[in-house]
């Protein structure tokens, strides 16, 4: 009997964590004659009740592993630290707020049996805000195109990685890493399953603008250079059109001297507009300087304070 492992990070959702541990537990009962598993929860530090309906449920069932970190370690590192702890010969990504379709993990294991090391769900339709979601498409469509590798659209960690797969992701020392992005970028070949997105029925989302952004900064900074380049290229541009700028006020200066007058307005107009291409430059190049600091710094992903129904 192949062995899977069913990974879920899990922050604040004391009303989802019981609903995604049934669903598993159903899935798994009509794949018993094949395959044996292990659910394992990496809790974020919550402040709710989650971890006490873990403890629950862990009591009563030996499948189900927990981790609890030590804090709240992000959305980042806690999942990426829970698919590497997983002993399955395949290992599932799966979150906690329902929103990935658990009955896939029969499609997700029939593709696996097919010889692919990496299934992967894409939601190409949601349910949530059109809006929310437009923007998410727009977000990818902006990455891809500017990332030095193809990435997978509207594809946010759900999915099956072979045993292989996540020994390479361990053999990758990256304190932050971005597994959109890892996943493309080592090279196995990927099967794609399209799936519309359901709604959040219960609890409230975790992200906010400033997660979302720093997902958004970290896929452009590990996988693409043009941002950069851009500001070099921008700022010889704007360099050459201020020196002809210049020039040409000189000169009119110069014939019209008593008519011609420069103004107090085009210095002003002029300061702030390179003034602020600056500052979006120089930010640019602070993100990438603080992805370098992240790196140089080498803190481990997650400080466990307890694990439960591990031997």
């Amino acid at each position: 009997m192949k062995f899977i492992s069913i990974v879920t990070p899990c922050y604040n959702e004391e009303e989802n964590v019981f609903e995604v541990y049934s669903q598993v537990k159903e899935v798994f009962s009509k794949l018993k004659k094949e395959f044996r598993y292990e659910h394992i929860f990496i809790d974020n530090a919550s402040i709710d009740n989650t971890q006490t309906i873990l403890r629950k449920i862990a009591s009563k069932d030996k499948n189900v592993k927990i981790i609890i970190n030590a804090r709240n370690f992000g959305h980042i590192r806690s999942p990426y630290y829970g698919l590497l702890q997983a002993n399955g010969e395949a290992v599932i990504l799966i979150v906690s707020d329902l929103q990935d379709p658990i009955t896939m993990i029969f499609d997700f294991l029939e593709e696996w049996k097919k010889g692919y090391k990496i299934v992967v769900g894409v939601k190409n339709e949601s349910l949530e805000s059109p809006l929310f979601f437009a923007i998410r498409k727009l977000y990818y469509s902006i990455i891809g195109r500017l990332s030095d590798i193809p990435l997978i659209k509207n594809f946010t960690g759900f999915g099956l990685y072979d045993r292989q797969v996540i020994n390479t992701l361990k053999g990758i020392n990256d304190p932050y890493p971005y597994l959109r992005g890892l996943i493309c970028d080592i090279g196995f070949k990927v099967k794609e399953i399209p799936y519309v997105q359901p709604i959040r029925k219960r609890g409230f989302t975790k992200n906010n603008f400033y997660t979302l952004y720093d997902i958004a900064m970290l896929g452009i900074t590990n996988h693409s250079k043009i941002p950069l380049r851009l500001a070099a290229f921008g700022g010889f541009i704007l360099s050459a059109l201020s020196f002809s700028v210049a020039l040409i006020q000189i000169l009119l200066k110069f014939f019209f001297w008593d008519t011609y007058s420069i103004g107090i307005s085009t210095l002003v107009v002029g300061l702030f507009f390179f003034a602020s291409v600056q500052l979006f430059f120089i930010g640019i190049l602070g993100e990438y300087i603080g992805s370098i600091h992240t790196q140089i710094l080498n803190r481990p992903l997650v400080v466990e304070s307890e694990r439960i129904n591990w031997k």
